[in-house]
């Protein structure tokens, strides 16, 4: 199969759509406001945003389709010589008002390189993943939230959920911290037949898959845990969490260095970050809390189906 990229743009703007009212659904107040913007050098995008709803205190549901010319920085982290590209994606980040329903991230993407001359290819592949950041660890939803990333996965190749697992540890985490962002996913980048062992078909609907996969996912989790009671000592909590994500998100996240990099629009880039994040200085959580048994568990390599 050729990859088109214009249907691969049509496919995760279908999504975008698919997610939004899904999410509207589940709030069941808050509703998307869309922003339409073009990229100076080519391309924009629809950027969706919900704030102040039932649920979510802060949403994103965002689609791009930029083009242009690649800095040169992005060029050598790249390893490409070309100047022209292409980039289609959707990134999503939900911050929740209740403080046992989880931060989630979820983003699909396709890049494209035209072939420099008639000897070489186009360079091209599919990345993306799914993340889910708990305030509090809660044993069952990972097993749940885990065990729905390794079907997706399992339908399309049988090593992709521990792969893919292994590289989301590695990538989601906080290095100057010492602790993972939160209990991973999975996490892929560069798929190409010759990297992942399928067809170009094949990962356009895997990528397609693990699109569709969030809703259900995080839906349930939203109708299982937002009806807990809970103080002002879990909501300062969950507020020091967040923290972490900012850090995260604006020291390592490599989708918010592209998107700086190559000029993109900066209220779209920057639509991860929380309303409210709080910095304690020094902070240490009670001996046997449960704040204390969340930050034992933030370690790469849990093995979270099994816990």
């Amino acid at each position: 199969m050729l990859i088109i990229k214009e249907q691969v743009a049509e496919a995760y703007k279908q999504i975008q759509d698919e997610i939004c009212l899904g999410l509207e659904a589940a709030d069941g107040s808050g509703k998307f406001i869309e922003e339409g913007w073009v990229r100076e050098g080519g391309g924009g995008g629809r950027t969706r945003i919900l704030q102040n709803g039932s649920v979510i205190e802060k949403g994103g549901v965002n689609f791009s389709e930029v083009k242009g010319k690649l800095p040169e920085a992005i060029k050598m982290a790249f390893g490409v010589n070309n100047d022209d590209f292409y980039a289609t994606g959707l990134s999503l980040v939900i911050h929740p008002k209740h403080p046992f329903v989880p931060i989630i991230h979820m983003n699909i993407r396709y890049f494209e390189m035209p072939a420099i001359d008639a000897h070489t290819e186009p360079v091209r592949w599919f990345g993306g993943g799914i993340d889910l950041t708990p305030h509090y660890i809660i044993p069952e939803d990972c097993r749940y939230f885990h065990n729905q990333l390794k079907t997706v996965c399992d339908a399309f190749k049988i090593d992709f959920y521990p792969k893919f697992k292994i590289w989301a540890d590695d990538y989601f985490y906080i290095k100057h911290r010492q602790e993972t962002r939160g209990i991973g996913g999975i996490f892929f980048d560069r798929l190409t037949p010759i990297s992942s062992g399928i067809s170009w078909d094949k990962i356009l609907e895997f990528s397609k898959a693990i699109g569709r996969s969030f809703l259900p996912i995080y839906t349930s989790l939203i109708h299982k845990n937002t009806h807990k009671a809970f103080t002002e000592k879990h909501k300062e909590w969950q507020h020091q969490r967040r923290s972490r994500y900012v850090e995260f998100n604006l020291v390592y996240d490599a989708g918010t260095k592209f998107g700086l990099e190559t000029n993109g629009r900066i209220e779209s880039i920057l639509m991860s970050l929380p309303p409210q994040a709080n910095w304690h200085y020094d902070f240490k959580a009670e001996p046997d809390s449960e704040e204390e048994k969340t930050l034992a568990l933030l370690k790469k390599g849990v093995n979270w189906i099994g816990i």
